[in-house]
């Protein structure tokens, strides 16, 4: 494939991993009651703990788009 094809997947997996950990800080504002307070996840600390693993995995989710072209990147 081309460069240009792994290029433009790399930024939209990366864009992918952006968004998880923006949505997963969501959630943890919305479980501690600090924001978003109309919603069904307001004060359920549940949803603080599913927000946390999933901006862990957004950030896991970036470390592997960033290393991963290194393995296949040819002269």
């Amino acid at each position: 494939m081309s460069t240009l094809f792994h290029h433009v997947f790399a930024v939209i997996s990366v864009a992918l991993g952006v968004l998880m950990i923006i949505m997963g800080g969501i959630w943890v504002l919305q479980g501690l009651g600090i924001a978003f307070l109309e919603s069904f996840m307001a004060n359920q600390i549940q949803w603080s703990v599913y927000g946390v693993i999933l901006a862990l995995a957004g950030v896991g989710h970036i470390y592997w788009t960033a290393t991963r072209g290194r393995a296949f990147k040819t002269n």
